[in-house]
């Protein structure tokens, strides 16, 4: 998902004043049980494990109401009768049936607590029917804070939308609203009007016409994290084309409306473009047996798995700007190149708690620079991601605090791409780099995960204890600043404002000869010829300097 900050061009000032505002209050408020229990690993959710759900709903854009139900299929992994499930106001569970059975159910705001009558032997794979309806939360400024888009397109034709990451997607359907636990498959079933078409995730299995409205059942055979379901619904023109990957024919769709269908066959070139780069980079598209769909929004766009949503307005760069500052974020379209790059992290890897969401906004920043390395090299990327330092705040913490469902700072993005582009000078070897890359896809393919868990990884892969290196930049505000003096032909240096044990070196050049440096936390000197010497540090890393 997209968030950013307030040093970037004016179109976006709007969105960063109300993100700081909604982050500012947060801190000031106390958490609550209501946080707990959307944001934590609680009992009634922790002895079932989801395997399945068929999500089977109406929607009615003419009075912005759905209905209908989630079956919910799971198995038992300990012994348990009380089981949570979420769905936020103002939308209201109807009913609950489990073997034939009308369970009670109590309700506590967001959450809602099922008594279950038969019994849930471990290893058994059970299921039940959650009927709900209502009026769902409409986005007021999608995808940030987001809920239903209810919209239409230039000709009067409804053109609706969802989008719901930490808002969660029970703000719009009844489920287990964690990511630690991914469903196995999902059968989407949506109701609209006959003159309209749905969009969601997967494959479109088939279309049943009933008088004036027809459903669209689609199959998702992969994983998926619940935020990344989406229904897309709207007058769409369809295209598609097959692209030969890494894992064989590649199915890519694109759907939009249809006044834009020949300007989005141009545009949509970008799509096979970034498949090719990040297959490289990365490893195979997760999702071959779900396809690759590009769909086209009433709102900027989204990384819904397998289905992601576009509306940046058929303009390179973020609405026609560059990011960057650089020109090269201009090069492409940054809605396809950021919000497909999250099929890779954010739908593949996928954070246990949102907490750890660097992991998924971190990684796919710095996925535009490589789209760049692939296509213009290395110089052209590195200039790319150090212009987007300009848009680091440094306000708090990349991490948040756990079990209460908040989401660290917003430069988990640009500070999250410029700590990898650091961490890949440290490395030096770029193919070991690409093979990191491609081996945190392999390695954790389609599981949920920890910040440790990357962290360990990229350590015992590179063979680099990379302890420090992570809790400076993510679990503290502090860049590491390289302090130093030249007298008596002698240079003094030493690292400032770190973390204990931050040992980085880094790469200097003195008078033009490319070197390394190994700071510390305590003074260092090394000869000099004499106190003339110029000392640059080498821009690919994300460090202050200071000259005493």
């Amino acid at each position: 998902m997209l968030k950013f900050t307030l040093a970037f061009i004016i179109l976006l000032i709007s969105e960063t004043r109300y993100i700081q505002a909604q982050d500012l209050l947060s801190e000031k408020n106390n958490f609550t049980k209501q946080d707990t229990l959307r944001g934590s690993i609680t009992p009634e959710r922790s002895w079932w494990n989801l395997t399945y759900y068929h999500l089977d709903i109406v929607v009615k854009p003419d009075s912005k109401f759905i209905s209908g139900s989630n079956t919910i299929e799971y198995k038992v992994i300990a012994e348990q009768k009380d089981l949570q499930i979420d769905l936020q106001p103002p939308l209201k569970i109807t009913k609950v049936i489990q073997d034939g059975e009308e369970l009670n159910v109590t309700h506590e705001g967001k959450a809602h607590f099922i008594k279950l009558n038969s019994v849930q032997n471990i290893g058994t794979v059970k299921s039940l029917q959650v009927f709900y309806e209502g009026q769902p939360k409409e986005a007021i400024r999608a995808p940030w804070d987001g809920g239903f888009s209810w919209s239409k397109d230039s000709h009067g034709n409804d053109f609706v939308a969802t989008s719901c990451q930490g808002l969660g997607a029970s703000v719009w359907w009844p489920c287990k609203d964690h990511m630690y636990d991914e469903v196995d498959s999902m059968l989407i079933s949506v109701n609209v009007p006959k003159n309209l078409m749905d969009v969601s995730n997967g494959r479109l299995r088939s279309i049943k016409h009933y008088g004036d409205t027809k459903t669209y059942h689609w199959v998702v055979k992969n994983p998926i994290n619940n935020y990344g379901v989406n229904v897309n619904i709207g007058d769409y023109a369809h295209f598609s084309e097959v692209y030969d990957g890494i894992s064989g024919n590649l199915t890519m769709d694109y759907y939009v409306l249809k006044d834009n269908l020949e300007k989005a066959k141009e545009h949509f070139k970008d799509a096979t473009k970034m498949m090719e780069a990040f297959e490289h980079w990365f490893g195979p598209y997760p999702f071959y047996k779900d396809g690759f769909k590009l769909v086209e929004v009433p709102y900027l766009g989204m990384e819904h798995q397998s289905s992601v949503t576009y509306g940046n307005q058929y303009k390179k760069g973020y609405l026609g700007n560059d990011l960057s500052g650089t020109g090269w974020g201009l090069k492409f379209d940054f809605i396809i190149i950021h919000e497909s790059g999250h099929e890779w992290f954010a739908n593949n890897i996928t954070y246990k708690d949102i907490a750890d969401m660097w992991i998924h906004e971190g990684f796919t920043a710095y996925s535009e620079n490589l789209f760049l390395d692939y296509y213009y090299g290395k110089q052209a990327s590195a200039d790319y991601v150090i212009g987007t330092r300009q848009n680091i705040q440094n306000d708090k913490p990349i991490i948040g605090q756990y079990n209460v469902n908040q989401e660290g700072s917003g430069d988990m993005y640009y500070k999250g791409s410029n700590m990898l582009h650091t961490l890949r000078q440290l490395i030096e070897d770029d193919e070991k780099w690409r093979q990191i890359l491609r081996g945190l896809n392999l390695t954790f393919y389609h599981q949920t995960v920890t910040t440790k868990q990357i962290e360990n990884y990229i350590s015992t892969e590179s063979g680099i204890d990379l302890t420090a290196f992570f809790n400076q930049y993510l679990r503290t505000t502090a860049i590491p600043n390289l302090e130093y003096n030249i007298e008596n032909k002698e240079l003094k240096y030493r690292w400032t404002h770190i973390v204990d044990n931050f040992d980085m070196p880094v790469q200097i050049t003195i008078n033009d000869k490319e070197q390394w440096l190994f700071p510390s936390s305590e003074w260092k000197t090394m000869p000099l010829k004499s106190n003339k010497t110029v000392l640059k540090v080498d821009r690919d890393f994300y460090v202050n300097v200071t000259k005493l």
